[in-house]
């Protein structure tokens, strides 16, 4: 595993438990914190030559996405 995709899996972590406890009702602008998280954490991991960090960081951007459709952006 390069040492890329090993920074851009870390940086996924870090978004991941943000985008979480952003499914908490009236907690989920802070999925506008999670998604540019995610979004450096996915162009470190279109650096390197594996995929399994950017795939694991779109999949948070698309998780915190859909959570602020569903809210409207703001709940």
């Amino acid at each position: 595993m390069g040492m890329l995709n090993l920074v851009s899996i870390l940086i996924g972590l870090v978004a991941l438990p943000i985008a979480l406890v952003g499914f908490i009702p009236l907690l989920g602008a802070l999925n506008w914190l999670s998604i540019p998280i995610a979004i450096v954490g996915a162009a470190v991991g279109m650096l390197s030559s594996h995929r399994s960090g950017r795939n694991f960081n779109i999949f948070v951007i698309v998780v915190g996405c859909v959570r602020l459709w569903l809210g409207f952006g703001i709940l």
